[in-house]
């Protein structure tokens, strides 16, 4: 049942049994399709297991170099912990990830059920929960990727977790409550304080240990804290409710730190320095990090393609001049002197802080002659790459589309498969925006369309374009995607008005 508007308190979860378990089958039959078809082992799935197997039998956290096994903060501890303890539990066998991937990518599609059904008016909360719940089982994006020794799921687990503890927080009436009722809620050591006013105050604690579970899986996950502060901002704008937006802040840094300390700690007694996130670039420690490479690549590249053989070629194999696209290059006179720049690195593959030093001066002279491409329509491109894309990376398959004669000629099934992922992808994106305009003044809606834009903001300074980064977004876009069913408190209004004047002019004729 569904809230009324007297305040009658929702069902844990508003959806009818029957939809439950129907959409809960639909979807594990879909993610064992993609576990027995199209398992997936990229460069960092060896790179977790190692970490878990050392860690299992040998209690240390690291990897062997040389012959030494060595502590290492390269990676959050979160994946390789998952690891553990499905291989103390369950065996050494990546089926039992993968089938634990499954389950818990079903409880996500349960999450975002209830994302939905929160933000929909009490009426509509069973049809918003419902279609959420089946857009989100029958996702074949997130669901591919439980077929995946990586990272992905137990991210959109986490992250749609802390996404719900902030709709929560923005739905609950108490929170604008007048009177002292709404200030207590956040003290932190009040003396009196309902159970509402309490679990309130606790909501945005779980919302930071949430967001810091989930930052032990994948250090970008505190971007849901920042899509939540600016929500708390803006609805307590006014000067005299700043304390609040103190005590909010506080109650998620207590929550956040509550989750990053042990690992923090760890850093200290282990490696010598507090840190509580991965490095950028998981470099080890004394690694040099080409920086000013990247910073080139970034003036350019807006495809996945290229990272293969241009940023993840680099100390590994030579990278040809021919590899770089005429996008890279705004004049001969500079495609020749990149040549110069790579023949130095190909010759023996190694990109040397003088050499890095100038594709550093490059990028800075591409940026200052073209500032509106470098800042504004660069990123503009990797979003659309990073988004408007067919993923089927997992299935191995090229996903390219153009020209679109040639592609199918050349592989129908691998074109069939491409064209249906990237229908899909943009119909679950369209719905996503249809149902956040709808609800566009929703505090709840407002923290999920900050956290999918702040995000997206990020992954366009990464040094790749990897559209793979939004896989953990999927949960919020389709309980935006069923919010695109349900008519908001506007539509309503707008809907009455018009009957009214409609009456109106009838009664005059």
């Amino acid at each position: 049942m569904a809230t009324s508007s007297s305040g009658a308190r929702a069902s844990v979860l508003p959806i009818s049994y029957r939809h439950l378990i129907a959409a809960l089958l639909c979807g594990l039959a879909l993610r064992l399709y993609f576990i027995t078809h199209f398992p997936f082992y990229s460069g960092d799935t060896k790179f977790y297991e190692e970490l878990a197997r050392n860690w299992l039998d040998h209690g240390v956290y690291g990897l062997f170099v040389n012959g030494q096994l060595m502590p290492v903060d390269q990676r959050m501890p979160g994946y390789p912990a998952f690891l553990v303890l499905l291989y103390s539990t369950l065996g050494r066998t990546r089926i039992a990830v993968m089938l634990a991937q499954a389950a818990i990518d079903l409880v996500t599609c349960v999450l975002a059920a209830l994302i939905a059904g929160r933000i929909a008016p009490a009426a509509k909360k069973n049809l918003a929960a419902t279609i959420a719940l089946w857009l989100a089982a029958l996702c074949p994006f997130t669901a591919s990727y439980t077929a995946a020794i990586v990272t992905e799921t137990l991210a959109a687990f986490f992250t749609t977790l802390a996404l719900l503890a902030f709709i929560w927080i923005f739905t609950e009436p108490v929170l604008d409550a007048p009177g002292g009722r709404a200030a207590d809620a956040l003290e932190i050591a009040p003396v009196r304080q309902d159970t509402l006013a309490r679990r309130l105050a606790a909501a945005f604690a779980l919302a930071g240990f949430f967001t810091g579970l989930g930052t032990l899986v994948r250090p970008e996950t505190p971007l849901v804290l920042a899509a939540g502060a600016v929500v708390v901002c803006i609805r307590w704008r006014r000067m005299a409710d700043w304390p609040k937006i103190a005590l909010a802040g506080a109650w998620m840094a207590v929550g956040l730190l509550a989750a990053l300390m042990p690992w923090a700690a760890r850093n200290a007694r282990t490696l010598g320095r507090v840190e509580f996130l991965a490095p950028q670039y998981a470099e080890a420690a004394g690694d040099y990090m080409p920086r000013g490479f990247y910073a080139w690549t970034r003036t350019w590249m807006v495809r996945n393609r290229d990272a293969y053989t241009v940023t993840w070629a680099l100390g590994k194999k030579a990278i040809p001049i021919a590899a770089i696209p005429d996008a890279a290059f705004d004049s001969a006179a500079e495609r020749a002197r990149v040549a110069d720049l790579l023949a130095s690195y190909n010759s023996d593959l190694k990109m040397t802080p003088s050499l890095d030093r100038k594709f550093e001066v490059l990028a800075r002279e591409r940026a200052v002659a073209h500032p509106i491409r470098t800042f504004a329509l660069i990123p503009f491109e990797r979003a659309f790459a990073t988004w408007f894309t067919p993923r089927v990376d997992v299935l191995r398959y090229s996903g390219k589309l153009w020209p679109v004669g040639d592609q199918w000629r050349a592989n129908p099934k691998e074109f069939d498969a491409a064209t249906i992922f990237a229908f899909v992808n943009c119909l679950y994106i369209g719905l996503a925006a249809v149902g956040a305009w709808r609800f566009r003044s929703n505090a709840g809606c407002a923290v999920l369309v900050l956290y999918l834009v702040i995000r997206t903001a990020l992954l366009t300074q990464l040094s790749t374009v990897e559209p793979r980064y939004v896989v953990v977004c999927f949960p919020a876009v389709a309980a935006l995607g069923a919010l695109a069913f349900v008519k908001s408190r506007q539509d309503r209004l707008a809907a009455a008005r018009e009957d009214s004047f409609e009456a109106s002019a009838a009664y005059v004729r």
